[in-house]
């Protein structure tokens, strides 16, 4: 694993963060941050210095102006059109009052961490863990433990997935713990700028351009006519494109590293499956193996940048060894 951590010293003027959130009532609910202005920011207003400077959005700063501490300035708290003069220090506490009275049962282990920060934490997702609670599965979720996580250290967090992925899947997930960041986060994904990298056996021998540059696949996806869970390609469906190219080559099976630029449900399996090469062991759109109820793919790599800082953050697993394509 390897990743990158955040310099919260990072941006214009002089960042601070407090761990403890005391600007918050004491309470550790909030996600404080602080800049000292500097003499090229002096006579800004606070909300132009937010939206020009720091990257929030005009509703965001609708939002802290309602809340109590949600803006200050040397600890006193402001208006929006306050007028910043050099030296003086500009505060925000991003309290997530959803999270107040939020609790969940949780069953299971925790789910292991491969990052965390003040606004972030990625974990790995096993194949088979169902994400969010749903009928038949209330506490046995990854989100449960998670937030029973949170809980259990006297945080008021609450998690928001950023993407997904499906039951059967194993890789990275990444959620945000307070609302500014799964905007900022959600934004990136819209801009390009939040990348999973996938990993995956298909079946099958695959043309030489394959191995020498990274191939597409451009093809809507839908639902198939009279099946509950499977899709397929079809000119009714929602555009989707599938990035991939071969690294391994087998006598009958290959190794695929692939991206997406959209994410349909079973994307890579029903694009994969359309070109005749299903995902190795696939139930649904190939032809399965004996004692196997899934196919092996696995997000294996995920890049984006943190939500308050900018710094790029890139988290990894090896993925044939995760995925267990070589056992």
């Amino acid at each position: 694993m390897r990743y990158r951590i955040p310099d919260l010293g990072s941006g214009h003027g002089k960042t601070e963060e407090d761990d403890r959130h005391t600007g918050c009532e004491g309470r550790q609910s909030g996600r404080m941050l602080a800049w000292q202005i500097q003499a090229a920011d002096a006579g800004y207003s606070v909300e132009k210095y937010l939206t020009g400077r720091c990257g929030f959005t005009k509703t965001q700063v609708r939002r802290l102006k309602f809340r109590k501490h949600g803006m200050q300035v040397n600890g006193m708290q402001v208006r929006s059109t306050y007028l910043l003069s050099e030296g003086e220090v500009l505060s925000v506490c991003l309290d997530d009052s959803a999270a107040e009275n939020h609790e969940m049962e949780a069953s299971g282990t925790l789910p292991e961490i491969l990052y965390e920060d003040a606004d972030v934490i990625a974990v790995w997702k096993p194949a088979g863990e169902v994400v969010h609670p749903s009928h038949g599965h209330y506490q046995d979720t990854l989100a449960n433990r998670l937030q029973s996580y949170f809980q259990g250290r006297g945080e008021h967090v609450t998690i928001r997935s950023i993407g997904r992925l499906d039951a059967d899947t194993a890789g990275i997930l990444i959620f945000a713990k307070n609302q500014f960041a799964a905007q900022r986060l959600w934004r990136q994904r819209e801009n390009g700028q939040f990348h999973k990298t996938y990993a995956a056996w298909c079946e099958g021998v695959f043309a030489k351009e394959a191995y020498r540059e990274e191939q597409s696949i451009c093809a809507p996806i839908g639902a198939m006519a009279g099946e509950l869970q499977k899709m397929c390609v079809t000119d009714s469906g929602r555009p989707a494109k599938t990035y991939y190219q071969v690294r391994i080559q087998r006598d009958t099976e290959a190794f695929l590293i692939l991206r997406l630029d959209t994410g349909r449900t079973h994307q890579i399996r029903v694009h994969m499956a359309w070109t005749g090469h299903p995902l190795l062991g696939d139930p649904l759109y190939g032809n399965g193996i004996p004692g196997r109820t899934r196919a092996d793919l696995t997000a294996w790599r995920a890049e984006f940048c943190q939500p308050m800082t900018g710094d790029r953050i890139v988290i990894l697993k090896d993925p044939l060894d995760r995925a267990g394509f070589l056992s």
